[in-house]
């Protein structure tokens, strides 16, 4: 991997608060720069749906089908796309390898719970499609980079689903750090919240529409059901998921806020950092040694901390210079000194955030330009390296020191195993 990975961000150039410059140009789009992009979603719960009206605005794309293991959710995507598409046809599916083998879809957007992120993505770069992923990209530290050799063996396009790139007031901040605006940097705060937590959710009778198994994939079917992990919705009258699913924030089904929003704001950190084409040596727990917080150290000797910059524990960042400071989060931007903020500096609506127009459309302008988008797959598979390395130290409880060269640990077996997850009901990486 270490070639690989350096070829392949040597070739990906630098994003800066201006935006993209010189990316690299892949294989021609089949249907040329003119035509309609048809797209198929697997998986289809509440972000699905966020993003299939981010699609929808974008002129030139069709969404066509969809697959999900639950029923109503296959429904109540049916139904919301015939509405945004009246004159389209939209089918859809209970196995998601219907959708990539179909010839007529152009991309994918992969928006299932992280265990199928893997499987899933290697199939559509194996069958040539481009792919729009959510975020965490992986499960584990193999499958992020087994997809990032898919991604770039086929030659297809891969967008992580790490919106925040696109956002003018993380752009501007990290813009700031790179130019030194307010000093060198000396430190950043980006919090995310708590390590995972063990499965402890009684179980639940099985609603008739979802099948489980398929749910469970490569997981244990020793995961009981409860319906906190695929939220029950309704059509009529309609009522969406309330809240999030969580299984992100179980150790057997997800990465905690480590990966939800580590995803998130390391991302940006590392961005920052001009960490992207690499990443720490070194991860800290709390409670070792005095530490107070998760801490990543770099090979220049700057930590970013898993720590709150503000009583409200703002999901967000904060970065020191010698000579100030800068913080963003989502919808807020503030600074130690008025000159070190964007010129339309003002509150945004960050309720509108998850429909991601800005960042989709640059994946539609990256399928029909063949080059890479803000947030390439290697971004993504550095950052989910990163989010899950802070879960190994937090399971460990002691410091883990890693290769970001490599990609592998330095002289520690015991971390060695949690490089990947066994897979389980015969599936295979």
């Amino acid at each position: 991997m270490t070639n690989f990975s350096r070829r392949r961000f040597l070739q990906t150039s630098s994003i800066g608060a201006a935006g993209i410059t010189a990316l690299p140009l892949l294989q021609s789009f089949k249907a040329g720069a003119n035509d309609t992009i048809r797209v198929g979603f697997i998986g289809l719960g509440q972000q699905a749906m966020n993003l299939l009206n981010g699609f929808r605005h974008i002129k030139g794309v069709e969404v066509v089908a969809g697959a999900d293991v639950y029923g109503i959710k296959r429904k109540r995507f049916e139904k919301q796309v015939k509405e945004y598409y009246p004159d389209g046809e939209v089918t859809t599916y209970l196995d998601y390898r219907p959708i990539i083998d179909r010839s007529d879809i152009d991309a994918v957007v992969i928006a299932t719970p992280d265990h199928w992120h893997a499987i899933i993505a290697i199939d559509a770069c194996n069958a040539g499609k481009d792919i729009y992923q959510e975020k965490p990209i992986t499960f584990t530290i193999k499958e992020s980079i087994k997809v990032a050799e898919a991604v770039r063996r086929n030659n297809v396009i891969f967008a992580t689903g790490s919106q925040q790139r696109s956002d003018s007031n993380y752009q501007h901040a990290v813009g700031m750090v790179h130019r030194e605006a307010f000093g060198k940097l000396t430190k950043v705060q980006a919090y995310v919240g708590p390590g995972p937590d063990p499965y402890d959710l009684p179980a639940e009778p099985i609603p008739e529409d979802l099948d489980w198994n398929r749910w469970l994939g490569p997981l244990p079917h020793s995961i009981h059901f409860n319906s906190a992990l695929a939220l029950p919705i309704s059509i009529d009258p309609p009522v969406k998921e309330r809240g999030w699913g969580r299984w992100r924030y179980y150790k057997e089904t997800g990465g905690g806020f480590t990966c939800d929003w580590g995803a998130h704001n390391f991302d940006i950190g590392q961005w920052a950092l001009k960490k992207d084409h690499s990443g720490p040596v070194k991860v800290i727990p709390p409670r070792y040694q005095g530490a107070k917080y998760l801490t990543y150290v770099y090979d220049n000797g700057l930590e970013m901390v898993n720590e709150p910059y503000d009583d409200r524990k703002t999901l967000g960042l904060k970065f020191w210079g010698e000579d100030g400071w800068i913080e963003v989060s989502r919808g807020q931007i503030a600074a130690s000194d008025k000159s070190l903020l964007p010129p339309d500096q003002g509150e945004k609506d960050a309720g509108l955030y998850e429909r991601s127009a800005g960042h989709v459309e640059d994946f539609i302008n990256s399928v029909r330009a063949r080059r890479d988008p803000i947030a390439p797959v290697e971004v993504g598979q550095r950052t989910v390296a990163c989010c899950i390395l802070g879960n190994i130290a937090y399971e460990l409880n002691r410091p883990v020191l890693w290769s970001p060269e490599a990609q592998y640990f330095i002289n520690d077996p015991e971390a060695e195993k949690h490089y990947h997850r066994e897979y389980h009901n015969g599936y295979k990486l």
